[in-house]
């Protein structure tokens, strides 16, 4: 017999057996709440191997392949030849047997150890191809027959080289008739100018899930921009330089602001002038959310603040409201100005307690500042209010916190209606808390009388509120009648599409069977609306096999955990007896952002994000005995909870915390996509194309930033915009680009690196030297955790290449 002076590869046996213990001891519980019984096989099969290798037997690599092979089989069954769905799964296990055959391995083992040439091919070419799959691993576009051009009448009533509005038109379309830059050019797009508005995140304020968000969409007027900061500093641009023309600073009490963002202003313009420096002083007004809960008028010529408007330029948004404790209500999106009124109502601090402030939603003269109507639910009779000096609103009803949106020609404002508080509890609502909850509710510019409502969820018990206004589109009915419309995106991911006048759907809407269960005082509604005629981007149930790791190892710990969460599917109820899967959540497919809509093409583009959450209910004692809220009887200011993700719901006997669904390493539990763009056609009702969007680039395990760009698509909170040249541009996703996508077919065409995160909506104009610019703010998002800055960026084509 032959003898080998050789050492058994002990270190690499003992890894592998000890990584085959913690598969077959996680396998086994698995297994013990009826998942999976593969961990618990290959958990035996490679403690094994792990013995195998420390005893130099050459038995343990052919054992390690049937293992691998019997890996692939198993993971082509539960994912298919989806590669994200199989980096889990095979990724590790390949490289591993690639190890295995490494020639200083074998001759560890003896001569009986040869493997044929073709072996010593094929581990390592399998994978390298999954590695490289990887960075490849999505749908890559194909070729669509061009939209053609439906309705070539469009809004008018903005200045075609402008954007006046959050969305550029009152209507919320966030599309621009410009068409400089288009599919053919785009490519050439480079920065124009960047300006830094020098508002940063101070200390504590972008901890523990308190936010500091930069997420502002300009306006332009004439030639200026005007942004606001999340301190609410509100700030002049020339917009072919982008230098700054003037600054207001209304140094805004926040020191219990849980978040910090502006997403806009607003412009009025007195009736009969022209331009922004046409007449008077204050003729032409910026008029601007204070973070302190105050509104602003400012001067758009000096940024002075306007005397005349309320007390010298600004007035208070905490009247009429009671009790207001600091940081209990703000304004983060612009005002709407239509006709001869400001309308907005204003952010709660969700889930603290009973009886906050009100959701009432008010309407000024944009000249005084003085209070014209305002709409209150919860007022006997008539919910329209002219309120007196000593007159409060109904404390606790749904507020309206999004950007509205406008039909200045019917005379309706459109509201995006959230809860009524706290966010995760129901059973103290009123009637008419239940009514507006979750809606999007028309009333009369002119005089606040609610015209219709139309509910998107019924006693939502999971903050799904509707985060933004609809959007205006004109269709045809099927005999080519004109049909006013409205599309209004959810955070469910549902897309109603309702009649603008009447509020009744034109597409199909079904009621189906929801969840049960949850509190016994708090049942959830037996069923929930379902946008049926309409594409849904609504995810689908989660399943066992959905779950998901960077390694084998944390993917069978999220599965664990999944088999142990209360899960029914879409708005399962919370209880005490377990954790329960939110999904979606409260974060939303779509949120504050909405989607955009070509006017002329009839055609929506939404950016989509898929982010499970995990919810655990608690009784009050036992949140307080467990340090996560502190005790409160009810007077002076509600004690701030450690975490943003916690609820004290102070008034009723629960305390819920909700946090995203992440593994031990920080990978999100659930498989790739987490990210998407899409396309529907308004006309057929139907969807065009949908691709996963933005990679890993800036995000990693355990929250390093790893460089890896794969093309997972990635969460992402910010807007797109469109062009009449078939262009959507958009910044959004947490990898930090600002990207240009040919509208036909959704093909990545350009995109622009970002000095920090870009979660904000873009917007585009032209300027006066004749070229059209691209601008986002940059400066990041506190709940995504993409860089911070306080960047504003602008983009053109290069000097004497504009048209």
């Amino acid at each position: 017999m032959k003898v080998f002076n050789r050492a058994t590869p002990v270190v690499s046996g003992a890894l592998i057996a000890l990584a085959g213990l913690v598969f077959l001891c996680g396998g086994i519980w698995l297994a013990i709440l009826h998942g999976t019984a593969y961990y618990a096989i290959a958990g035996a099969g490679l403690l094994l191997v792990g013995i195998g290798l420390i005893k130099g037997r050459r038995w343990s690599l052919w054992l390690y392949a049937v293992i691998w092979l019997g890996t692939l089989v198993w993971a082509v069954s539960e994912g298919g030849l989806d590669v994200w769905a199989l980096e889990p799964r095979l990724m590790l296990p390949t490289l591993l047997g690639f190890y295995l055959l490494v020639p200083r391995v074998r001759r560890r083992l003896g001569s009986g150890a040869q493997i044929s040439s073709a072996g010593n091919v094929v581990m390592p070419v399998l994978g390298l191809a999954l590695v490289g799959a990887l960075f490849f691993a999505h749908a890559w576009p194909h070729a669509q027959a061009e939209a053609a051009v439906v309705s070539p009448s469009t809004d008018h009533s903005v200045n075609d080289n402008d954007w006046d509005y959050y969305g550029r038109t009152a209507r919320g379309e966030r599309w621009s008739p410009l068409t400089q830059i288009d599919r053919q050019n785009v490519d050439k797009l480079q920065p124009a100018w960047e300006n830094r508005t020098g508002d940063v995140a101070r200390s504590g304020e972008n901890k523990n899930g308190y936010e500091f968000n930069f997420e502002v969409t300009p306006i332009k007027v004439g030639d200026t921009l005007y942004i606001c900061t999340p301190h609410s500093q509100v700030i002049a641009l020339d917009a072919v330089s982008g230098k700054e023309r003037w600054r207001f600073d209304p140094k805004p009490e926040t020191s219990n602001n849980a978040y910090l963002a502006c997403r806009g202003v607003a412009f009025y313009q007195m009736p009969g002038d022209q331009g922004v420096t046409a007449g008077g002083a204050c003729r032409q007004r910026i008029i601007a959310p204070v973070a302190d809960a105050r509104l602003v008028a400012l001067d758009a010529a000096t940024g002075k603040p306007c005397a005349d408007f309320g007390e010298q330029g600004f007035v208070s948004l905490r009247q009429y409201l009671g009790n207001v404790p600091k940081g209990f209500h703000f304004v983060t999106s612009p005002p709407l100005v239509a006709g001869n009124r400001v309308i907005l109502g204003g952010w709660i601090y969700d889930g603290q307690k009973t009886n906050e402030p009100s959701g009432a939603v008010r309407a000024f003269d944009p000249v005084t500042g003085k209070i014209v109507w305002a709409w209150d639910v919860g007022r006997p009779g008539d919910p329209v209010a002219h309120p007196g000096p000593d007159e409060n609103f109904t404390s606790g009803t749904p507020n309206a916190w999004g950007v509205y949106t406008a039909d200045v020609e019917r005379g309706l404002v459109y509201l995006p209606t959230g809860n009524a508080v706290p966010d995760y509890y129901g059973a103290h609502r009123r009637p008419f808390d239940e009514k507006y909850s979750s809606s999007v509710v028309a009333l009369s510019i002119e005089t606040g009388e609610p015209r219709w409502t139309f509910q998107t969820l019924h006693h939502d018990l999971w903050d799904m509120d509707v985060p933004i206004g609809p959007t205006l589109v004109d269709l045809q009915d099927s005999n080519g009648a004109p049909l006013p419309a409205l599309v209004q995106t959810t955070k469910r991911g549902e897309l109603f599409l309702l009649n603008r006048e009447t509020g009744k759907p034109i597409a199909q809407v079904d009621e189906k069977p929801a969840p049960q269960g949850g509190l016994a005082e708090d049942p959830p509604s037996a069923t929930q609306p379902y946008s049926v005629g309409m594409p849904s981007f609504a995810p689908p149930q989660i399943e066992e096999k959905d779950t998901w790791g960077v390694t084998p190892i944390d993917q069978m710990l999220c599965r664990i955990e999944f088999r142990q969460l209360d899960y029914k599917g879409a708005f399962t109820p919370f209880s005490l007896s377990r954790k329960t899967l939110v999904y979606p959540a409260f974060d939303g497919v779509i949120d504050w952002h909405g989607a955009s809509v070509d006017p002329e093409r009839q055609r929506l583009y939404a950016n989509l994000s898929y982010i499970p959450f995990v919810a655990q209910t608690y009784t009050r004692a036992d949140a307080e005995a467990k340090g996560l809220v502190q005790p409160w009887d009810g007077t002076g200011q509600p004690p701030r909870p450690k975490e943003f993700a916690i609820n004290p719901q102070y008034g009723t006997p629960y305390v819920v915390k909700v946090d995203p669904w992440l593994g031990v390493l920080g990978a999100p539990c659930k498989a790739p996509p987490w990210g998407q763009l899409a396309a529907v056609d308004l006309r057929t009702r139907s969807l065009v194309w949908k691709y996963d969007v933005g990679t890993t680039r800036d995000m990693g395990p355990l929250g390093l930033h790893a460089n890896l760009p794969f093309p997972t698509g990635i969460f992402n909170i910010g807007g797109n915009i469109t062009t009449r040249s078939g262009l959507i541009f958009m910044g959004a996703t947490a990898d930090n680009y600002l990207r240009a996508f040919n509208a036909q077919d959704g093909s990545e065409i350009w995109r622009a690196r970002l000095p920090a995160g870009g979660q904000a909506t873009p917007m585009t104009y032209l300027g006066k030297d004749g070229r059209q610019y691209v601008v986002i703010a940059s400066g990041g998002h506190g709940g995504l955790q993409t860089k911070s800055g306080d960047y504003v960026e602008a983009f053109a084509l290069p000097k004497g290449t504009a048209q």
